[in-house]
């Protein structure tokens, strides 16, 4: 089954990407929470006058991210969290934390664009995530988790 995407689905493609699915994911999933349409002839034809528009405004949005992307280059993040025997934490770190950390920093990004190897942290140490700020613009990013002094 054809679908046009109409948001970004994790696994399966972005926005106004023609993706083919099994039908029962398409039909009972996709289509009802209004993340993608069947891809029609006519839908086919409305999104390529759609992109064709959109070219130059997607140009912009690569640049901005790509600016995002830079304020990286040369950031220190140390995220605190509580640590019990050794180096192990209570509780973990996650793309929150990290996302809340980087908002600090003057880099704003949702969590659901951090993807960090592993999943989430549960002991000190360096660790590595990847941030997406567009499609094309995706950096890997390398922070610390130290304990916090209390």
């Amino acid at each position: 089954m054809e679908l046009i995407l109409k948001k970004d689905v994790e696994h399966l493609g972005f926005t106004d990407d023609v993706v083919t699915v099994k039908p029962g994911y398409g039909r009972n999933f996709l289509i009802p929470n209004g993340m993608a349409i069947m891809a029609t002839p006519g839908a086919k034809k409305q999104l390529a006058e759609t992109i064709k528009q959109r070219a130059h405004k997607e140009a912009n949005n690569i640049k901005l991210a790509q600016e995002q992307s830079d304020k990286l280059n040369g950031l220190d993040v140390k995220i605190a969290a509580k640590t019990g025997d050794g180096d192990k934490l209570f509780g973990s770190v996650t793309t929150q934390d990290l996302a809340d950390a980087l908002a600090k920093q003057g880099v704003e990004l949702d969590k659901k664009f951090i993807t960090v190897a592993g999943g989430n942290i549960k002991r000190l140490g360096q660790y590595e995530a990847t941030l997406r700020f567009h499609r094309e613009v995706t950096t890997a990013f390398s922070f610390d988790v130290v304990g916090a002094k209390n």
